[in-house]
């Protein structure tokens, strides 16, 4: 089993990037939001992985952070939900928002993904209640804008070295309609206070 890897960017073409581990090109599928953060062109990078071997191939998956990892294995579990899928919800929604519109039952929020109709948004919702933590909960009726700048902040504090706790616990304080760059300045006082 491969967990982690560590090396240099060689190539970016969503979904596919290739590693240099070592002098051996490792290719890896990524979700969107992991795609987002990563560095330029030969520069180091680290990211967690996991394989998914089947009949004919085996393919290793890329993924910025654990709570990601964590959710596309779970995505994985559900019936009628491939590797494939599961990296198309987790480029669609961040994390954070998986698990919102897990705890809220919000079937329209996860139709929105491409490829996930309403069976499927049902399916999921239903196999992963209670499964996935919402760490940083938003009330019922926050705005996709709101949850979307959540993300944005959790994202940003992830590129700067925070792991996926540390950034959820200095995002949990803040109010739902703070802007990006003041929830992020906001995060980085609690998290310098913790």
């Amino acid at each position: 089993m491969i967990s982690r890897l560590s090396g240099t960017l060689l190539e970016k073409n969503p979904p596919l990037i290739v590693m240099d581990v070592n002098g051996v090109g490792y290719e890896l599928l990524v979700s969107m939001n992991t795609f987002y953060l990563l560095p330029e062109i030969n520069a180091p990078l680290t990211l967690l992985t996991q394989l998914i071997v089947r009949e004919d191939a085996h393919t290793l998956y890329g993924f910025a952070g654990e709570a990601e990892r964590q959710a596309f294995r779970m995505l994985n579990k559900v019936s009628g939900i491939g590797a494939r899928t599961a990296l198309a919800v987790l480029s669609g929604l961040s994390t954070e928002e998986l698990a919102q519109a897990i705890v809220a039952q919000d079937v329209g929020y996860l139709t929105r993904v491409p490829g996930i109709g309403k069976k499927t948004a049902e399916r999921i919702l239903l196999e992963m209640k209670g499964k996935l933590d919402a760490t940083a909960p938003l009330s019922a009726n926050a705005s996709g804008k709101a949850r979307s700048e959540t993300g944005d902040i959790i994202n940003a504090l992830l590129a700067l070295g925070y792991n996926d706790r540390e950034a959820n616990a200095a995002v949990r304080p803040l109010p739902a309609d703070i802007d990006v760059a003041a929830g992020i300045r906001q995060a980085l006082k609690n998290l310098s206070k913790a």
